[in-house]
């Protein structure tokens, strides 16, 4: 008989055989593969419990982690998709992104300014801010789609509320629907008189006008002009904007001066010069072809150091209309007394245009030293060397002011 010595386990064929039924069963008393294992101890149990629980918290984890790892891509995805798509609308047979649109006509009335240089876009930011169009995009679209939208100046516009974005373009081509103050400056008016002539068509005050004509550098007059405005205020028609200024306004007429004084060739030491004589020729005669004539009556005078003794000279000094002058008004001592001074003026006595500009710088050839209108009405005027004939000439313009007057 076997003796079990202490902590040994018996042999397997030393087990006590199962009951069963009163015999041993094969499987029992040689380990077959179809006997069940004997149970293990309660510790082993556990262990393997504990290794099975723990196996089955790392596959939850890891269905977890592919879970979330798929639900970021998919987040990820529809971002790119959301960001990129616009870019790929209509590429490759896809449909293009719906841009919002009003269906017009739209409705009331705001004013909108288009800039120079301005795109289509920003017009469509500008439309879109101000309540005129849906979108910068409908405006885009309906912008290219139109040939003719490059040609959309800048100003200010009053166009309807919630127009339709292909309406709103060609409303900006429109010319009526801009908006701006016509300003019309003949040849020949002084400052004083031109800025009455803005302010009745712009309501800016004459006297923000005349601050703004003080300020030299404000409105760019060079420095020739000595800091008087009179002369560079070129005569035309002007549309000047809602927005613009006392200064703005005659900035861009100085410049439109300065534009035509380089135009025609006139040397910067030379513009009061011309400016000043132009100015004088604009007031005496009523034809253009005349004016190189009085300008070169003007050249002769200073060459031979005789008074200019011009009635239109006399009158802007005394502020009134040169047909107003009386025989008290010759004995007034000021600059513009020129039967008193030689010389030309102090500054122009008027704005003159192109034309006189041109004659001043070019007097035509000759050898007058005199010229007088005999008719207002028509405008003759006798041009002449002889004192004998101007004198002649005089008596026939006093004639026709008795029969006028």
């Amino acid at each position: 008989m076997h003796n079990e010595q202490p902590g040994e386990r018996p042999a397997p064929w030393q087990w006590p055989a199962v009951d069963n039924g009163g015999s041993t069963a094969v499987g029992e008393l040689f380990g077959s593969d179809t006997a069940e294992p004997a149970p293990l101890p309660m510790r082993g149990r556990r262990r393997t419990d504990d290794r099975e629980q723990l196996r089955k918290k790392r596959r939850r984890r890891g269905v977890v982690a592919v879970v979330l790892a798929a639900a970021l891509l998919l987040g990820a995805g529809y971002a790119v998709v959301g960001v990129l798509r616009p870019l790929f609308d209509g590429v490759g047979g896809g449909q293009p992104q719906e841009v919002a649109d009003h269906p017009g006509p739209g409705h009331g009335a705001t004013q909108v300014v288009v800039n120079q240089g301005d795109t289509g876009a920003s017009i469509g930011e500008t439309l879109q801010t101000a309540g005129v169009v849906a979108s910068v995009g409908a405006f885009t679209t309906a912008y290219t789609a139109n040939p003719d939208a490059a040609s959309i100046q800048p100003g200010t516009y009053e166009l309807p509320l919630e127009m339709k974005a292909s309406d709103a373009v060609a409303a900006l081509l429109d010319p009526s629907r801009r908006i701006s103050y016509k300003v019309t400056v003949p040849e020949g008016l002084t400052a004083a008189q031109t800025f009455e002539r803005i302010s009745a068509v712009t309501s800016i005050p004459v006297e923000a006008l005349q601050g703004a004509a003080a300020d030299a550098a404000g409105i760019g007059l060079p420095a020739e002009a000595g800091g008087v405005v009179e002369g560079w205020l070129f005569p035309a028609t002007y549309s000047f904007e809602p927005a613009s200024t006392a200064t703005t306004i005659l900035a861009e007429m100085v410049a439109k001066t300065l534009s035509v004084l380089d135009g025609i060739g006139v040397p910067a030491d030379r513009r009061q010069e011309v400016l000043t004589m132009a100015s004088v020729a604009e007031k005496e005669v009523a034809f253009a072809a005349e004016y190189a004539k009085v300008a070169r009556v003007i050249q002769n005078r200073l060459e031979r150091e005789i008074p200019l003794g011009m009635d239109t000279i006399n009158a802007y000094g005394l502020g009134k209309p040169a047909i107003e002058l009386v025989a008290s008004d010759f004995e007034v001592d000021n600059p513009y007394n020129s039967r008193m001074h030689l010389g030309l003026p102090p500054t122009p006595i008027s704005n003159p245009g192109e034309a006189s500009i041109a004659g001043a710088l070019n007097p035509e050839p000759g050898d007058w030293v005199y010229f007088i209108t005999v008719d207002l009405n028509t405008g003759e005027t006798i041009f002449t060397s002889s004192y004998d004939e101007f004198l002649a000439g005089k008596a026939q313009y006093q004639a026709w002011l008795a029969e006028n007057s």
